[in-house]
């Protein structure tokens, strides 16, 4: 009778435990991309079937035999483009305005040192845990006397001043060895030199994870642009989905093809640069 080596007992152990955990990690991603794959193959079917194959479930359910275009091609007579356009003019300012912001703010945390400045942190803080529709109202009254609805400038000031980003950025600004600080000092260079040259450069990373929140946060916003883009010029892409509901009639269709369209924008963007989000976030817990 034969017994297993300690050693190759436990690479059989290593072996199943990698197999169990490919294998959950499979089930779960099937399990979020079976609703976006439903979702897509209902955006290539007639409105009328969107429905037709969901009890019982069969294999028509997520596959079809007659895929079409039309719901696509039936979005350009709305309005849907325009909001396109409108929401990536939108989010793509507020990434660059909104990380020299951000970025500003973080360095000045972390690389100064002034009275109030754990307070003025927990006020950072506790921004981004309040929900931003619980103050969208209030604010929404504040631009109108500002006599700036209906204009790019009320969609993009709210979410400038992100306190997320400018807590993950304070985080990995924190990591940077205090070392190349003094040396950048040594070498005549002053806070904005050592912010430009030496903090930024290091924490790209950071930033391209900033960004993405950022990005993300304007584009799927809907009770702001609601509030404060009401005319056709400045509507975004979510409040043009919603508008595709009839009042008395629904292309579920059309509705999916839409929704696909705003999906498969930031997804792009991000898988694009899911290795730095990544990065970033894992980096900021290293101090």
């Amino acid at each position: 009778m034969t017994t297993l080596n300690p050693t190759r007992r436990r690479f059989s152990r290593r072996t199943v435990l990698y197999i169990w955990t490919t294998l959950l990690a499979i089930t779960v991603g099937i399990a979020f991309l079976t609703p976006l794959w439903w979702s897509f193959i209902n955006s290539l079917r007639p409105g009328a079937e969107t429905f037709s194959y969901l009890n019982p479930l069969q294999w028509q359910t997520f596959f079809t035999t007659t895929p079409t275009l039309d719901n696509y091609i039936a979005l350009l007579d709305t309005d849907l483009w325009r909001a396109i356009v409108n929401s990536l003019i939108v989010s793509l300012v507020t990434v660059v305005v909104g990380l020299a912001v951000c970025a500003s703010a973080a360095f000045g945390l972390s690389a100064f040192r002034f009275r109030g400045q754990g307070a003025l942190f927990s006020v950072i803080i506790l921004s981004f845990l309040i929900p931003f529709d619980a103050i969208a109202i209030p604010l929404a009254d504040m631009f109108r006397d500002w006599n700036l609805q209906n204009t790019f400038v009320g969609l993009i000031l709210p979410g400038i001043g992100n306190g997320m980003a400018i807590f993950l950025l304070r985080t990995f600004f924190l990591a940077i060895p205090e070392e190349i600080v003094e040396a950048g000092r040594l070498d005549g260079l002053g806070w904005w030199g050592i912010f430009t040259k030496v903090y930024l450069p290091l924490s790209r990373p950071a930033l391209i994870g900033a960004g993405l929140m950022l990005f993300l946060f304007q584009w799927q916003a809907y009770v702001w642009p609601l509030l404060m883009g009401t005319d056709k010029e400045h509507i975004l892409g979510p409040v043009a989905l919603s508008n595709l509901q009839g009042q008395f009639q629904v292309d579920y269709g059309v509705l999916f093809a839409a929704s696909m369209i705003l999906v498969l924008i930031p997804l792009a963007i991000i898988l694009g640069f899911q290795r730095y989000f990544i990065q970033s976030v894992a980096t900021s817990g290293l101090k």
